[in-house]
């Protein structure tokens, strides 16, 4: 029987990881099954060895984004209160690739985001916004700076913002804020302490669950549990813990750069 790879066999010849694997035959950088319904030969996939570099490289490494975290990333670099409509309308405009879709949403990969032309972000705001474009409202101005909501009525208080009689301030001033380098960085100190704490709280708190669960598994097993365990409490779980810790993994990578 000549041999075939099913998605998961195939990406793991291609050293991809699920989402990787997944955004690439999204994106066309993988070929269609040639052994049948999700089946692919073992020759097609020995020839796409050979391009496994070129794929992680189109990839990256960070996972896609959905909308709401597109526009987050996308609002720090050009410094704009982006909201999730405006990166679907680049989507729909063909600006933004569509990576694969999660849950049924669209999802973003980040080098995608980052080859975004500034100019044409900013025109499909400013389209969006109309006689607004130059003004933000506070969360608007937190999203454009990467900060909390809480960090920027911080720094409204201790340099004097002042709002318009709508309640909002001017884009400029917020730009200037995002020009001061050493405000810009004790704010991510900030954000990256408070992103630790908030992910080693749910590391804690999903371990405390896994192992409660794995505790209650072996109460089944020895006969002392008449119900098995929920299994949709363990992938809560180790959805959870898995998130915990590619932020702390992330962090720490950012801090060695």
């Amino acid at each position: 029987m000549t041999q075939t790879y099913g998605q998961r066999a195939f990406a793991v010849r291609l050293d991809l990881g699920d989402w990787q694997f997944r955004a690439a035959r999204t994106l066309g950088l993988v070929p269609d099954p040639d052994a049948g319904p999700g089946r692919w030969s073992a020759g097609l996939v020995d020839r796409c060895r050979g391009e496994a570099d070129r794929i992680r490289a189109e990839l990256g490494s960070d996972p896609p984004a959905g909308a709401a975290r597109a526009a987050a990333r996308l609002a720090r670099r050009a410094v704009l209160d982006v909201e999730r409509v405006d990166v679907e309308v680049l989507a729909a405009s063909g600006v933004l690739p569509v990576a694969g879709r999660y849950r049924g949403h669209p999802v973003y990969l980040a080098r995608h985001l980052d080859a975004v032309p500034t100019a044409t972000l900013a025109e499909v705001v400013a389209a969006r916004k109309g006689p607004l474009r130059d003004t933000v409202d506070a969360g608007g101005a937190a999203r454009a700076l990467g900060w909390r909501s809480q960090q920027f009525g911080r720094l409204v208080a201790e340099r004097g913002l002042t709002k318009d009689r709508l309640g909002r301030y001017a884009l400029a001033d917020v730009r200037a804020l995002a020009a001061d380098e050493a405000l810009m960085e004790t704010a991510a100190a900030e954000a990256a302490q408070a992103d630790v704490q908030r992910a080693r709280r749910a590391e804690e708190r999903c371990t405390t669950a896994l192992r409660g669960w794995l505790a209650a598994c072996t109460r089944f097993l020895d006969g002392a549990e008449p119900r098995s365990p929920d299994l949709a409490t363990a992938r809560r779980a180790l959805s959870g813990l898995t998130s915990a810790r590619y932020t702390l993994s992330a962090i720490t990578d950012r801090e060695e750069r």
